[in-house]
């Protein structure tokens, strides 16, 4: 069992940044690819970004490629996002994700734990 906590959300104008952090308990985070996904209102949950459960490999959605950047820290079990030149369209509830011994999937069902999310407002 694993638990996520985000953090970090927040109201910021556009071309502002923020950094998420999901705490993830349990000692086998190192075992979890990680995922950030998005929910905006009235919209499905979308895939953000994602990180390896051995880290080096992440992926990025076309829409945030270049401005956010995954990474995580084992020794702490836990995982950010880096979010730099933010616009109204990143707006929406940031969720983080935990899928045992995979390579990132872009496919909420693959993610098998998952936070409570926090949320982000980009105002412009």
């Amino acid at each position: 069992q694993v638990q996520l906590v985000e953090s970090g959300g927040g109201l910021v104008q556009a071309g502002g940044s923020l950094r998420l952090s999901c705490a993830a308990s349990g000692r086998t985070f190192s075992r979890y690819t990680m995922g950030w996904f998005r929910q905006a209102p009235g919209k499905e949950r979308e895939f953000v970004a994602g990180i390896r459960w051995s880290g080096g490999s992440t992926s990025y959605a076309d829409s945030v490629k270049g401005r956010f950047t995954i990474s995580r820290d084992n020794a702490e079990n836990t995982v950010y996002l880096q979010m730099n030149s933010l616009k109204p369209e990143d707006t929406g509830v940031y969720y983080c994700a935990a899928a045992r011994f995979q390579d990132v999937s872009r496919i909420r069902s693959r993610y098998e734990y998952w936070g409570q999310g926090t949320q982000v407002t980009v105002s412009s």
